[in-house]
């Protein structure tokens, strides 16, 4: 299918987005799928933490107010309502304003009153609910610690609470999962109401159960049938009025996640806690995923000690194509050629225009954006696109 022409993106006038990620590394168990990384939520633990929290946050020079805040992990929502007052105050020190959003992710069996009155006071304005499946016996088989039971209690406890915008994280193609189980669980996750809805294709990370799974042939990949999933959730959705507007992601009008689109859009954050990613002052990279490590990084006025790059013109170009095709309204090439004028765009406009003829894409102008066929294999189109990028081998 192919749509009509996205809308165009808005003028320039408005200040440059910054996002501020909070990495919370504490998780009481772990899912067979997560690579994320994470610890034993133990007191010393949490308490060394937060000193090291507040360090890496004095070491931060901010250049503009803080727009978007994103607490993610881990399992943020496991510290307790005081320890969650405690980091709030500590990041609106620094966001020079109330962010426009703010969300923090939690997981159904950690949702309590005080927890959900303590992120409301402060302002949060945005949650998101790691449900991933509303089948008992898959979230067996995912390591997930929380029941069906203990979703809608937390759903109904987040709602009471007022919160202005809500999450719910579901997960397909799960080893044994049928095409009628993920129908089902999409119909329960819009029979509460969300605001908005992330679904994400289980994927196989070295280092978790899963993979161990994988490589011992016990679990199988079906890409037939992820494709069939992926189509049948994005003509579900948008019968319910859930707008799709990034592969994974769907919204009520005006529920979209502002944090992620600019993260796609490639402007700045700036990432805090062990593992957590920048983006900011011509350097990307991330802290050391260890905790004691990157005590001892902050401790030594270190930050972003990890995978450092500087942020060339074409490698910002770059990025912003792979991550802006993935958006339903596309990218605009022509800020990019404009602002990166050296980078390869003969061939990478010969890569689009093999997608085009494919009816992968849809380019109107300087716009380009993927079909409904594309969107399928935004990833293999992605990796296209990379090849592009990179310099010639030398001979």
């Amino acid at each position: 299918m192919i749509r009509a022409a996205p809308e165009q993106d808005k003028g320039d006038t408005a200040p440059v987005p910054l996002g501020l990620y909070v990495h919370v590394p504490f998780c009481a168990s772990t899912c067979d799928f997560c690579a994320f990384y994470q610890t034993v939520p133990t007191g010393t633990a949490i308490d060394r933490f937060f000193g090291g929290i507040e360090r890496e946050m004095d070491l931060v020079s901010w250049p503009r107010p803080v727009s978007t805040v994103f607490w993610g992990g881990g399992t943020p929502g496991l510290l307790s309502a005081r320890d969650l007052t405690r980091l709030g105050r500590h990041v609106l020190a620094h966001t020079q304003g109330e962010p426009v959003e703010w969300t923090v992710e939690l997981a159904p069996a950690s949702v309590t009153d005080e927890r959900l009155q303590a992120l409301r006071a402060l302002g949060v304005t945005r949650l998101s609910m790691g449900v991933q499946s509303f089948q008992p016996e898959l979230l067996d088989a995912l390591g997930r610690q929380h029941s069906v039971e203990q979703v809608h209690r937390a759903y109904e406890r987040i709602r009471r609470t007022g919160f202005p915008s809500v999450n719910l994280d579901l997960m397909f193609a799960l080893p044994g999962q049928t095409a009628a189980q993920w129908a089902s669980d999409v119909q329960s996750a819009v029979a509460l109401a969300p605001d908005h809805l992330s679904t994400y294709c289980l994927t196989f990370e070295e280092d978790t159960k899963l993979w161990v799974k994988l490589s011992q042939g016990r679990v199988k990949l079906d890409p037939d049938h992820e494709a069939d999933l992926y189509q049948a959730t994005w003509s579900q959705l948008a019968a319910a009025g859930y707008a799709q507007y990034e592969v994974s992601n769907f919204a009520r009008p005006g529920h979209a996640c502002l944090h992620n689109l600019n993260t796609w859009r490639m402007h700045e954050w700036i990432g805090v806690g062990p593992s957590a990613a920048s983006q900011q002052a011509g350097v990307r990279g991330a802290n050391v995923a260890d905790l004691d490590a990157w005590l001892h990084h902050v401790a030594a006025g270190r930050r972003v000690t990890e995978d450092r790059v500087e942020l060339t013109p074409a490698l910002l170009a770059e990025d912003a194509l792979i991550f802006g095709l993935r958006m339903n309204d596309g990218v605009d090439l022509a800020p990019w050629m404009a602002r990166a004028p050296h980078a390869p765009w003969a061939s990478v406009t010969e890569t689009l225009d093999v997608a085009v003829a494919n009816a992968l894409a849809v380019r109107r102008e300087s716009r380009v954006w993927l079909t409904d066929r594309g969107r399928l294999v935004a990833d293999a189109i992605g990796a296209e696109l990379m090849s592009a990028f990179a310099p010639p081998a030398l001979a």
